[in-house]
């Protein structure tokens, strides 16, 4: 216990691009952590037109070394800071030259590592000790060490793929990403096949910048010298466009606080696995502070 309370006095600080307050308020808000008094420093990024934008100026902001960034809805429970600087003292031990860390990772391999619930998916990957070396990080949460001098590429206009494109110049700095096992909630809309643009701009950038490591595993895709796996996703995109299927079948849950309760009650914490279909969406309204 009291290398967990040694942990949990590190300084940090949170950056959550917004676009609606009421999501951020009925899921990372609720976070016991950032609630606390003597919580972390919590940077709000509004209006800005893309992800390295909005993070670039955080980083500018912060005053503390370690800077998370998260999106808006994403719940934190209660062990989540100790379990993030539990891991930061593993990284001291096995690299203290660390980029990224993050809670969902896709190795050189191809390979999914991490541990979080996703409204679409139910329970992915599972609990681990030692933080794991990945190619890439989801963009779900990241953490930084402003002493690294890391920084998000300007030239990545929008919001996807900067995941992937700050653990690729970390690489090229010669600095390894982790996947750390720190659970959380990730309170996924529904998924829209169709994509916007954007997507696909942004992964021509990736591709272009990085095109000597190629092929790149992401949590979404592989972005490889041919493409062969987009040009799948939109051949199905097509197909489903066809038959007037837009959307897939999962959607925000009114209380992640719930959601967290039931997992851990089915034992989906302790090793366990469950779906998204076993834990109830109508887990009410989360009144808005």
């Amino acid at each position: 216990m009291e290398d967990r309370e040694k942990c949990d006095r590190v300084p940090l600080t949170f950056v959550v691009p917004v676009n609606d307050r009421a999501i951020l308020e009925k899921n990372l808000l609720l976070s016991p952590g950032l609630k606390r008094p003597d919580g972390p420093r919590l940077l709000v990024q509004e209006g800005f037109r893309s992800a390295a934008a909005a993070y670039n100026n955080a980083i500018d902001k912060a005053t503390n070394d370690f800077v998370i960034f998260v999106h808006q809805d994403v719940y934190l429970p209660e062990s989540w800071l100790s379990d993030l600087q539990i891991a930061l003292g593993f990284m001291d031990q096995i690299d203290p030259a660390w980029g990224v860390l993050g809670c969902w990772g896709i190795t050189e391999r191809g390979q999914a590592r991490g541990f979080l619930y996703t409204t679409d998916q139910g329970v992915i990957g599972d609990s681990f000790k030692e933080p794991v070396p990945v190619q890439t990080l989801d963009e779900v949460v990241l953490v930084l060490r402003r002493s690294s001098g890391l920084r998000f590429d300007m030239g990545l206009q929008g919001w996807h793929f900067y995941g992937t494109d700050i653990c690729m110049t970390a690489a090229s700095q010669g600095m390894k990403s982790y996947a750390i096992s720190a659970f959380c909630v990730h309170n996924t809309k529904d998924l829209t096949l169709a994509l916007p643009k954007s997507f696909y701009q942004c992964y021509r950038h990736v591709k272009r910048r990085w095109r000597q490591y190629l092929p790149i595993h992401t949590s979404c895709t592989t972005i490889s010298r041919f493409d062969w796996e987009i040009r799948q996703y939109r051949l199905k995109q097509y197909c489903f466009g066809i038959v007037g299927v837009t959307r897939g079948g999962a959607s925000r849950v009114d209380d992640p606080i719930k959601v967290f309760e039931e997992l851990r009650s089915l034992g989906a914490l302790d090793g366990g696995r469950t779906r998204a279909t076993d834990i109830p969406l109508d887990a009410g309204s989360t009144e808005i502070r």
